[in-house]
């Protein structure tokens, strides 16, 4: 199941004027504040009707202006999730899960069992415990898992998602992104997921949709996209990085985790994944070391070969280098004197050098 999005819509400072497909897995509508993420998604759902375009899920169309045509709201089946849970107090976590069955029963036509699904959707979510709980005693992270669950059960066939993250604190954010891709890995529906955290769209995307000034700036893979040094200002210098696939070789005793990536091998921090299993890596353009030769006596642990594939200079004393590794693509952030020093140019054998305890914790995700 596919989405096609081609729609324009005028605001006060300028026209969003929008054009992206969004195929299954998730994807992320990324971009600052004021870009048109949630303008976008609001125009998918049926909350706001564009100027003019058309908007298509799979053959049905959802919208079209220039036939006339506005799917309503409750006819679409999509599942919204909000920044907030919006919860009912006066309902049980059972309850409001519960209650998005009855879209279900409606869209289906059929008589579907309560307890059933309900055990299942909070089996996924990890919210079983929690059934007979009243919202005012959840967490923030768990009202969230809630009002995850009460969408699925409304048999959604996408599931639109705005910022459902940032009115969490990092502990929060932490909680419930393993269980989103859960969700991305163990569904068959798709989600389009707006954000401006640069962390959370490479734990979870499988594409991007940038946005800027109402326009798409760029659309891709997240390896792709987040690899691309044409992102960096979008993205910022600090945030600015590369998403590795991987999966998990070996655990060694001394706490590290051996991962095996199409450049080489990576070690980290011994993390909760079995052999086998598959991973995605985070690695910021601040902590890759660039040399011309493979480095000896240095207690970086992750040393991989690459050729450099472009450079991008800013007004500042930094630069960005591209570098091809295996498959992947690294970015990593030097300054210029270093790149003239080491005379570093578009087809340079380089190695580039990762301190294994550089990349965090929330920097590694499934696969």
């Amino acid at each position: 199941m596919s989405l096609s999005v081609d729609i324009t819509h005028p605001f006060g400072d300028f026209t969003l004027k929008v054009a992206f497909e969004a195929p299954g897995g998730i994807t992320a509508l990324f971009g600052q504040s004021g870009t048109g993420k949630t303008t976008v998604v609001n125009a998918v759902a049926g909350l706001l009707r564009p100027k003019a375009g058309r908007i298509t899920l799979s053959d049905e169309v959802l919208f079209d202006a220039s036939a006339g045509i506005c799917l309503p709201l409750h006819k679409r089946r999509l599942g919204y999730v909000f920044q907030d849970g919006r919860l009912f107090p006066h309902m049980s976590v059972r309850q409001n899960l519960s209650y998005g069955l009855r879209f279900a029963q409606k869209s289906t036509q059929g008589g579907t069992q309560d307890r059933p699904a309900v055990a299942e959707v909070a089996d996924m979510l990890g919210i079983t415990g929690l059934l007979e709980r009243p919202p005012g005693a959840l967490s923030g992270g768990e009202k969230q898992r809630v009002a995850i669950g009460r969408a699925l059960l409304s048999r959604p066939r996408m599931l639109l998602m705005d910022e459902p993250l940032a009115a969490l604190d990092t502990a929060r954010k932490e909680e419930i992104l393993p269980y989103l891709e859960r969700l991305r890995d163990q569904t068959d529906i798709p989600m389009l997921y707006v954000s401006h955290s640069v962390a959370e769209v490479a734990r979870l995307a499988t594409t991007v949709v940038v946005l800027e000034d109402g326009h798409v700036a760029r659309l891709g893979t997240a390896e792709r996209v987040l690899s691309d040094p044409d992102m960096v200002r979008q993205i910022g210098v600090r945030e600015a990085g590369a998403v590795l696939p991987a999966s998990v070789v070996r655990h060694h005793g001394d706490g590290l985790s051996e991962l095996s990536v199409s450049g080489g091998r990576l070690f980290l921090p011994q993390m909760d994944l079995p052999p086998g299993a598959s991973t995605r890596v985070r690695v910021l353009a601040k902590d890759v070391i660039v040399a011309l030769g493979k480095p000896t006596g240095l207690s970086a642990l992750n040393i991989l070969p690459a050729e450099i594939l472009t450079l991008r200079g800013g007004t500042g004393p930094g630069v960005i280098v591209q570098m091809q590794c295996g498959n992947d693509r690294l970015l990593a952030r030097i300054t210029r004197r270093s790149a003239d020093a080491l005379a570093l140019k578009a087809g340079t054998k380089v190695h580039a050098v990762i301190k294994s305890v550089s990349v965090a914790r929330r920097d590694v995700g499934a696969g």
